[in-house]
């Protein structure tokens, strides 16, 4: 039998990019940190977030409202740990939501991608929202996105961009 911190530990050998979900309206906007994020489709664009039930976040998928996937950069730990729930501090660190389309978008970012909400699937204990692919923002300076890889933020290596070829063929 595996249990559930096995295999969180297992998957944590998978280093992902770490994001800011948001959902709802100007009024009343939800906002999580996610690393439960993928694309899934080009024809159509799609991509999928999985979002736990009791997320308050969940209640804006459930109620039909697009979201946007916002990709931080690793000078913005803070502000995962604020969405993630996790901050200790009696102010929260400066952020700003735009409003943009799929759902308002994090301010300062290194990409942003708004999605219309496509389909809401069942997923365990999780929703997976899969969204058309509306609006992309990314930032002038695409560098040092923030990393998670074994349940700790991480650095990219600096010199890792002359060790991947220019271009790559897949054979698409």
């Amino acid at each position: 039998m595996i249990n559930g911190r096995d295999f969180r530990n297992t998957i944590g050998l998978f280093a992902t990019g770490v994001t800011v979900i948001a959902s709802g309206t100007d009024d009343d906007l939800r906002a999580m940190t996610a690393n439960a994020v993928t694309s899934l489709s080009l024809e159509p664009l799609l991509l999928v977030v999985a979002v736990h039930k009791k997320a308050r976040l969940a209640q804006m998928l459930q109620a039909g409202y697009g979201f946007s996937v916002n990709i931080l950069r690793q000078e913005q730990k803070d502000l995962s740990n604020y969405f993630a729930g996790g901050w200790q501090k009696e102010k929260p660190p400066p952020f700003r939501f735009v409003p943009w389309q799929g759902a308002s978008r994090l301010e300062g970012c290194l990409a942003s991608i708004g999605c219309n909400l496509h389909q809401l699937l069942e997923g365990g204990d999780h929703w997976i929202a899969v969204g058309e692919v509306v609006a992309l923002y990314k930032a002038r300076n695409v560098k040092n996105p923030l990393i998670f890889y074994q349940g700790r933020y991480k650095e990219l290596d600096a010199g890792l961009d002359d060790a991947i070829p220019v271009n790559w063929d897949f054979g698409w």
